[in-house]
């Protein structure tokens, strides 16, 4: 029985013993003092580093020839020949007959002149004899005061206009008879035919519309802002002077689904502004526009709407950076050397779907933010996240980057 009791007892005793040692032995916990700092904020940012471009200018237009002129018949008659290429899209040599006009009237006419011109010779060399004799009779006469009338002037005079008058209307007939042989002093390609074999015509009636087929011209409309990026021809341009040098284009369309590029160039302006608009308008020239060259096998054809893309001129101080440091249409956000955050304007040159041109009083190597400026206003320490840093991490550790919506990020890209 005593066992029975001092067993357990002795149990209770040792474990009794125990935490009261573990009670006394235990650590204090040490005051640490507390860190009222907070967490700044992570911010991914790009380094804006500046660059001598040329920042090519988009602009939109359409082909048109050149040169497109309407042949209109100058003498009467019925169309005896016509040539194969006189016929809608058929291409032509320069002066090469396109249209032969029944001829035999005015050959006829011809002949009538030339016979009026001998006539005109024959009677002025009959008063040039009856004048010569008029002297000779006068001058044994001894009389110094001789009478024109007698001296046969004005019949003389009147001898020498007939022949004249004889003469041009020699050339007329001549015109006539060429007029009857219709061409085009161009090469070139018929847009539309108006008549054909056998119709009678007359003068002032339209055969057909032509065009120059060697140059065709694309006319586009520019801003104030992309004038400005452009060496644009507004004053005569001397070949001589390397500076003067005209921009190249670029033109690109699609003909029959397929996509095709020519070289251009932008020959002049027009002289006026649009008063209307307010834009600038460009001609950019394509010379030999149905020529194949190289992998293009495709002409360009007039009434094809193209794009064009006008070499810019040299601008300096300009920074490259992604679409989403633009912040408010014309801000961006940028960090000073204590990664405090600062807003500046910029002047924005060009943009496209992911990238910015911008010029603007920053540092080179300033670090530029790409994201979370709405929510890291001016004033604000963060800290910087470069983009190279980030893309070199494992992905496990990168920090997932969202783009803070603002309104620049939801505008039109406007087109260049």
């Amino acid at each position: 029985m005593n066992k029975k009791i001092v067993f357990p007892l002795g149990i209770l005793a040792v474990g009794g013993i125990i935490v009261a040692l573990l009670f006394v032995g235990k650590p204090k916990p040490e005051p640490v003092a507390e860190n009222d700092s907070p967490a700044l904020i992570k911010v991914m940012v790009t380094e804006a580093k500046q660059q001598r471009l040329r920042l090519a200018v988009l602009a939109q237009g359409t082909v048109t020839p050149k040169r497109e002129i309407n042949l209109v018949a100058q003498v009467s008659g019925l169309i005896v020949n016509v040539e194969p290429a006189f016929d809608d899209g058929g291409f032509f040599e320069p002066h090469q007959v396109l249209i032969k006009i029944d001829d035999r009237e005015y050959q006829a006419a011809l002949l009538v002149a030339k016979a009026r011109v001998a006539e005109a010779e024959y009677r002025l060399a009959e008063e040039q004899g009856l004048s010569r004799q008029a002297k000779r009779e006068w001058r044994d006469l001894g009389n110094q005061n001789a009478n024109d009338l007698f001296m046969r002037k004005p019949q003389l005079a009147a001898a020498k206009a007939n022949l004249e008058s004889a003469k041009g209307a020699v050339t007329i007939a001549q015109l006539n008879v060429q007029r009857t042989s219709i061409s085009v002093p161009f090469t070139g390609r018929v847009k539309e035919t108006f008549v054909d074999l056998g119709q009678y015509i007359t003068v002032g009636s339209s055969l057909a519309t032509v065009y120059d087929s060697t140059t065709v011209e694309v006319r586009l409309a520019l801003t104030e802002h992309q004038a400005s990026l452009v060496n644009l021809p507004f004053m005569a341009q001397s070949k001589t002077l390397e500076e003067q040098k005209l921009p190249g284009v670029q033109i690109r369309g699609s003909v029959a689904g397929k996509v095709h590029q020519w070289q251009g160039e932008l020959a002049r302006t027009d002289a006026f502004v649009d008063s209307n608009s307010r834009m600038y308008y460009a001609v950019v020239e394509v010379e030999n526009p149905f020529q194949l060259v190289g992998q293009n096998e495709a002409p360009l054809l007039p009434g094809l709407f193209v794009e064009a893309e006008i070499e810019g001129k040299l601008i300096d101080g300009v920074m490259e950076l992604p679409r989403s440091a633009l912040y408010q249409r014309d801000k961006i956000v940028y960090l000073d050397s204590d990664n405090t955050v600062v807003m500046q304007k910029v002047k924005v040159l060009r943009r496209s779907d992911d990238t910015i041109w911008v010029q603007g009083e920053l540092d080179a190597n300033t670090l530029v933010a790409i994201e979370k400026q709405s929510v890291t206003p001016t004033g604000t320490t963060v800290e910087p996240l470069l983009e190279s840093d980030i893309n070199t991490l494992p992905v496990a550790t990168r920090e997932p980057v969202k783009a803070t919506p603002d309104a620049s990020h939801a505008e039109i890209t406007e087109q260049e």
